[in-house]
């Protein structure tokens, strides 16, 4: 049965798209099953897999409306290695549509707990707010990844995303939980970058991960070739860094899951 994760943040140029291709990569290097859920209308999970938006007959959007089956809409990435649900700009319209459907805060986790038996991971890339489609997310998800960089205002955002995931634990999904901080984009010859990974590791303390992902030139071009940074260029920085972290999660989850 797959662990499903959320990979959010209110926030956006954050890495959480970057974060989501690289761990779905990461993890399948580790030889684990892994459906990536691209939830965000930019699509850039999609075409950052190497999967055209623009090509799709049918999306997540026709999912989450129950217009047509989540086995129907599933394709590979590019590598081969995962799989992935593919997001548009029609998902932009969803949120109005669902308006009036009956539990609508619940259309992705009744369309994933179908196919959950077969992989061991879904990773979910949410879009930049705090929306319908998030709540969405939150609903469907064992727990919360949050990449953040290391800047003051990501520490002020970063409040009202962990008030959410409290409402949302307390009223639609008592599993929900934050499984840790990633610091992405991390530059260790700033003095602010480190002042608050500092102020992150003292407040946060073991909720914060062990793995730093840098900045890296290679992680920004691979989405440009439709491939994950960790097979683009497999011996960069940036890649060593999200495999480390992917092996990070399976550690942390011996004996959680």
């Amino acid at each position: 049965m797959a662990i499903v994760f959320c990979i959010a943040n209110q926030k956006g140029g954050v890495g959480k798209t970057t974060t989501t291709v690289n761990l779905a990569a990461g993890l399948a290097r580790l030889d684990r099953k892994v459906l990536l859920v691209d939830l965000d209308p930019q699509g850039n999970a999609t075409m950052g897999s190497g999967i055209q938006k623009s090509e799709l007959d049918a999306s997540v959007y026709e999912v989450l409306l129950g217009l047509s089956d989540i086995k129907d809409i599933v394709q590979k990435a590019s590598t081969g290695h995962y799989e992935v649900l593919p997001a548009n700009r029609e998902l932009s319209g969803a949120e109005v549509e669902m308006v009036d459907i009956d539990r609508r805060e619940k259309r992705l986790k009744e369309a994933l707990d179908s196919v959950r038996d077969q992989y061991d991971f879904i990773l979910i890339d949410c879009p930049p707010a705090l929306s319908l489609l998030t709540l969405n997310a939150f609903s469907s998800a064992d727990g919360v990844i949050i990449p953040m960089q290391c800047e003051y205002y990501a520490l002020e955002g970063l409040s009202d995303l962990v008030n959410t995931i409290k409402h949302v634990h307390a009223n639609l999904n008592r599993n929900l939980k934050i499984i840790g901080l990633l610091r992405v984009m991390f530059d260790k010859r700033a003095t602010l970058s480190q002042h608050v990974s500092d102020q992150l590791e003292r407040h946060f303390g073991d909720k914060v991960f062990k793995t730093v992902i840098p900045r890296n030139v290679r992680l920004a071009e691979a989405p440009s070739y439709g491939l994950p940074g960790i097979d683009f260029d497999p011996s960069s920085r940036g890649a060593q860094a999200y495999l480390n972290f992917s092996k990070e999660m399976l550690e942390w989850l011996k004996g959680r899951y």
